[in-house]
């Protein structure tokens, strides 16, 4: 457990995922344990979106890659890199075509290990300053590798209506789950605010969308995304793929309270 500190904010890490967000004694993060998900943050690369339908098979220039739901990235472990009072660094790494055992496996899916055809190293970072916490990514890897990054926090609520607000839209707890486990897409956006008991922006840098999902009321997933998945058949996914170019890609998330 990493703790950061700065002012009346506090941040908790868990093994590189962000399990307490707090300011003035108020929690913005879904705790586990509480209905919902089991999780409280987690990535989604090299693909965002289900593949079950395609036989867990993705088209990458390399061949068929075997991914399950949002990618291998989140079978493998963060290790911790560096740490201050307000920092935290974590990396994992992974070497192309070694089998990844998939955790769904036997129960939700018929894929026992996910392979990806490329080299890459994955870091994650923390820094709070005073009131925002700056999540950043750096992919590292080989020139071209086809990618799809997306950052999946999950984020308690305190009212029964909270207002979700993406630009001059506002969209409501109810709309959201109504679209279900699709997830509820919200096109070209780099900023939300979820509006609940104390307010949060999200903000980004290189993602380019957002979608939102929940099936509880008393959590809300804000994810930004590079590629919304439902806009194409599962067999045709490698369309929403961006290729590494320089070797590295960066990409930024602002939590802002």
């Amino acid at each position: 457990m990493i703790a950061l500190q700065q002012g009346n904010t506090s941040v908790t890490i868990e093994a590189g995922e962000l399990v307490c967000l707090k300011n003035q004694g108020h929690e913005f993060i879904h705790q586990k344990g509480s209905p919902g998900w089991r999780s409280s943050d987690t990535e989604m690369f090299p693909i965002i979106g289900p593949v079950n339908e395609a036989d867990f098979r993705v088209q990458v220039p390399k061949g068929n890659a075997i991914q399950d739901q949002h990618g291998l990235l989140r079978e493998l472990d963060y290790f911790l890199e560096s740490n201050t009072e307000t920092t935290a660094s974590f990396v994992k790494h992974y070497k192309a075509d070694t089998p990844v055992k998939n955790s769904k496996f036997p129960e939700k899916s018929s894929e026992e290990w996910l392979v990806w055809p490329y080299d890459f190293r994955f870091e994650k970072t923390f820094q709070l300053s005073g009131n925002q916490l700056e999540i950043g990514f750096k992919i590292s890897g080989e020139e071209n590798m086809p990618f799809m990054l997306g950052y999946h926090p999950a984020f308690k609520l305190h009212t029964e209506k909270p207002l979700i607000i993406a630009g001059q839209g506002e969209i409501q707890l109810d709309d959201v789950l109504e679209v279900g486990s699709r997830a509820f897409q919200v096109q070209d956006t780099t900023s939300i605010l979820l509006r609940d008991k104390r307010d949060i922006t999200i903000s980004t840098e290189g993602f380019g969308h957002f979608m939102c999902w929940t099936e509880v009321r008393n959590m809300i997933c804000i994810e930004p995304i590079s590629f919304y998945p439902y806009t194409v058949a599962q067999d045709q996914l490698h369309q929403g793929f961006q290729q590494l170019k320089g070797e590295v890609a960066v990409f930024k998330v602002v939590l802002s309270v």
